[in-house]
């Protein structure tokens, strides 16, 4: 099975090329204990059987400075693509959007959420951004939304209703809690497929609630992919901000996964990531 790898971190090991500059000042814990380099990450990709990987910029490491993803996607334009994170509250952003597309992202990401994070809220719907939203459409560009589902959800659907045509990712799914109740948080996430530009993100912050809840898991994939289909479902590792080496990473999806049906499985695993981000499949 093909397996593309929606949601990883690069840092590089040249200081001086690539300095480091978090939102809020304050580096990520994993930035800096566990640093994975493009090089790396392509050795870690060959050993696991990953062919291509998105490469999410690492705001807490370096901000909105997205030189080390693009520069990475461009030299291995058959392994990666670049998603760099994003201010659409700047002056411009319709033109900034589109500089930063032709400068080599295929997408971008909005960070609202995270401990190194100094204003957190619901910005990202905030009138200032409709230039940004309406040239993400204009562009066909898939927005990576990193937010909490809960306070912020009223705010995420007023976007999806307003911009009907953006390609909204969700990463994490939002953080639904799984651990309280699968059914109470599949039945939370199954309401916001009416909105068909949302696709969710499967990554570790899920999958390993999905594996404690054992057979309640079901209470929460079963209406998710029932509302959503896999089609809307791509597959991400968050290595190495997730601790587990690759290789579990994925078997840990594999292994919550594996009661699907086979065609959903591929859409999870590569499907959906190469509709989400078409030059993967030239990759």
């Amino acid at each position: 099975m093909t397996v593309i790898d929606t949601h990883c971190h690069v840092i590089s090991d040249d200081l001086s090329r690539y300095p480091r500059g978090p939102i809020g000042g304050k580096q990520s814990d994993w930035a800096e204990s566990r640093p994975v380099t493009a090089d790396g990450m392509v050795e870690r990709m060959d050993g696991t059987g990953i062919g291509q990987a998105v490469l999410v910029q690492a705001t807490t490491n370096y901000g909105y400075d997205n030189s080390y993803v693009v520069d990475s996607a461009r030299q291995r334009p058959d392994r990666f693509v670049a998603v760099g994170t994003f201010d659409p509250l700047q002056p411009d952003a319709a033109a900034r959007l589109a500089g930063a597309i032709d400068g080599g992202l295929a997408g971008v990401r909005l960070f609202t959420h995270g401990s190194t994070v100094p204003v957190q809220g619901e910005w990202f719907a905030a009138p200032e951004t409709y230039e940004f939203w309406e040239k993400a459409g204009e562009l066909d560009v898939t927005v990576c939304l990193q937010m909490r589902l809960g306070p912020a959800t009223k705010q995420l659907e007023e976007v999806l209703e307003r911009f009907p045509g953006v390609r909204v990712l969700l990463d994490h799914i939002g953080y639904p809690d799984i651990a309280a109740s699968p059914a109470a948080a599949g039945s939370e996430v199954a309401k916001l497929a009416r909105h068909p530009g949302l696709h969710l993100k499967l990554t570790h912050r899920n999958l390993e609630r999905l594996r404690d809840a054992g057979k309640e898991a079901a209470g929460f994939l079963e209406p998710v992919i029932e509302a959503f289909s896999a089609g809307r479902i791509a597959w991400g590792s968050n290595l190495p901000a997730a601790e587990q080496p690759l290789p579990e990473l994925l078997r840990l999806a594999e292994e919550v996964l594996a009661d699907l049906p086979e065609a959903a499985r591929e859409e999870i695993f590569a499907g959906t990531a190469r509709r989400l981000y078409p030059s993967l499949a030239a990759g």
